[in-house]
């Protein structure tokens, strides 16, 4: 349990790094990205509704992504 604990405690602090040496305007987007998908997620409570515009605005948002942070993402619906 002990090593599991510090396994952990390592991969978070590499996550922490990795999030300093991103630019402002990546991080930026990834919480534009996220605050417009929970918006989508609370608009209709038993299923969410996918319109044209929220899916071009994802679009927009995920341009700005490599494609390997791109992957990463939690993402309701591609868009």
């Amino acid at each position: 349990m002990v090593i599991r604990l510090i396994y952990l405690l390592t991969c978070q602090t590499f996550r922490w790094l990795a999030l300093l040496a991103r630019s402002s305007a990546a991080k930026d987007a990834e919480i534009l990205m996220l605050r417009h998908q929970l918006a989508i997620a609370q608009r209709n409570r038993p299923r969410p509704r996918f319109f044209w515009s929220d899916r071009a605005v994802m679009a927009a948002l995920l341009r700005i992504f490599s494609n390997q942070r791109r992957s990463q993402l939690p993402l309701l619906v591609t868009p």
